[in-house]
């Protein structure tokens, strides 16, 4: 009878409402059977960090594999996509690239976003570069009952083309058309998960509520990005080469945070495919 050899999962929390560092070694990782425990801390916390843990893109994809389904990106099928603003390491999304400055979900022109991104250092910015993160269950339950009420029956407009004024306040018409043509998506401010659990639809695409005055709206998304990336639920990573980062795409806001667009920092993405649509 053969002996089975069970892994113990060694992690520590970053901060008490988001993040956990992840401590157990690349083969202990790579081996899959840790997969439904980092899955399970990975929507408790938010954010799991893996220090220096050095994958190379075969082990980056492989361990993505071992923790749900693997989503190829879009453009060209490719497993791994390279996340940096110089045009021509990424001919194709650099320009997309530059809204992710500011807080957003990722796929919310999608009605079942991807569940998490992981993203590996290749090359730091030169100065500033961290990545941001929100906990948007945390932030949804800290919120009063009465603003509870209000919230979860309201429902926004998401476009891409909003995200153009945070870094082009006066862009052409031609851009302006461009980015509308990707079209919009109406959404619930507050997802009702499967879990039973709730948290916030928040970030630069949501363009406005429905059913309330222009004031009104502007008040509440700004309100609730204001109280959703105060500190409490808020972690900013920063970036050593070889770190890897997951997030729960469902459950967290995040941005990249300002660095010198011509510094060459260089991440790579995997992604796990979406399990659960929006409502």
């Amino acid at each position: 009878m053969s002996a089975t050899t069970i892994t113990r999962f060694i992690h520590e929390e970053i901060k008490p409402r988001i993040g956990s560092r992840i401590l157990n070694s690349k083969e202990e990782l790579l081996a899959g059977d840790l997969g439904p425990q980092i899955r399970e801390l990975l929507e408790q916390r938010g954010v799991l960090v893996f220090p220096k843990i050095n994958f190379t893109d075969e082990e980056q994809v492989a361990f993505t594999k071992t923790l749900g389904g693997f989503a190829a990106e879009i453009r060209g099928g490719e497993e791994i996509h390279k996340i940096t603003l110089d045009v021509k390491e990424n001919p194709q999304s650099a320009e997309y690239l530059k809204g992710s400055l500011y807080w957003h979900i990722d796929g919310t022109m999608n009605d079942v976003p991807i569940l998490a991104s992981l993203l590996s250092c290749k090359v730091p910015a030169s100065w500033g570069g961290n990545t941001g993160f929100c906990n948007t269950y945390a932030a949804y339950d800290a919120l009063s009952d009465e603003q509870k009420a209000e919230y979860d029956k309201l429902r926004v407009v998401h476009s891409v083309w909003a995200s153009v004024f945070y870094y082009e306040p006066e862009p052409s018409l031609a851009k302006l058309k461009g980015m509308q043509a990707i079209g919009e998506n109406e959404l619930p401010l507050v997802w009702n998960h499967r879990s039973s659990r709730k948290s916030l639809v928040l970030g630069c695409t949501a363009h406005r509520v429905l059913d309330v005055p222009a004031a009104r709206s502007a008040e509440i998304l700004v309100g609730l990005r204001e109280w959703a990336t105060q500190e409490e639920f808020s972690y900013s990573h920063e970036w050593s080469v070889g770190d890897l980062v997951i997030w729960d795409n469902t459950g967290t806001i995040h941005r990249a945070e300002a660095y010198d667009p011509n510094c060459g920092r260089m991440m790579h993405r995997t992604k796990l495919q979406g399990e659960e649509p929006f409502e």
